[in-house]
């Protein structure tokens, strides 16, 4: 049986780092650690509070970035620095060296390499509106991050605010009902590698 839970300010952890805060939204295993690096995917949001930073290296995993608020510039390895700006979303290897310029808050989906691969997309209503998500059938994690505005699964009887995810580990490939607008929804999966 597929389950959906809610989670919201108080089941998520932030930390420090040399450039803001992170807060992590939620880790697979559920227990594990993230500075151990023996997760096999993590949803996450940062504030990007210096002009300039270097990401963490984690060569393990792949990552995908998207801006909720602000924009920054990014230079990933030897490319030419691109635009991230909110609706956009960078993927790259976490291994290659990373630097940004700019303040923000973004949004993070790491997964281990070999284990699946991940996919960020902004849903952005602009009224009140249904949609039904087809993850993909070898999707296997969903999460759906609420940015502004409110998203509600009627079928599972929830609803989430602004900078709260409702997140399904196990999807087993099923679309989804959701209601939402004016607002804007970050959909994160992970699908079988």
């Amino acid at each position: 049986m597929i389950t959906w839970e809610r989670l919201t300010q108080a089941d998520f952890v932030t930390t420090e780092w040399s450039g803001g805060t992170t807060t992590q939204l939620a880790i697979s295993p559920e227990r594990a650690a993230y500075g151990d690096r023996e997760f096999l995917w993590r949803l996450s949001s940062a504030t990007v509070e210096l002009d300039h930073s270097d990401f963490t290296p984690l060569p393990d995993y792949d990552r995908l970035l998207s801006v909720l608020k602000g924009n920054i510039q990014l230079k990933i390895g030897g490319a030419e620095p691109m635009e991230l700006e909110p609706g956009r979303v960078a993927a790259f290897d976490g291994g290659v060296p990373v630097e940004s310029w700019g303040r923000c808050v973004d949004f993070n989906l790491m997964v281990r390499k070999g284990t699946g691969r991940g996919f960020l997309t902004e849903l952005r209503y602009e009224e009140p509106c249904e949609q039904t998500i087809q993850p993909g059938v070898k999707t296997r994690v969903h999460g759906l991050y609420c940015v502004s505005g409110r998203v509600r699964l009627p079928e599972f009887g929830l609803e989430a605010g602004a900078g709260e995810l409702l997140l399904c580990r196990d999807a087993q490939g099923q679309a989804v009902r959701l209601e939402s607008g004016p607002g804007v929804v970050i959909a994160a999966a992970i699908r079988e590698a």
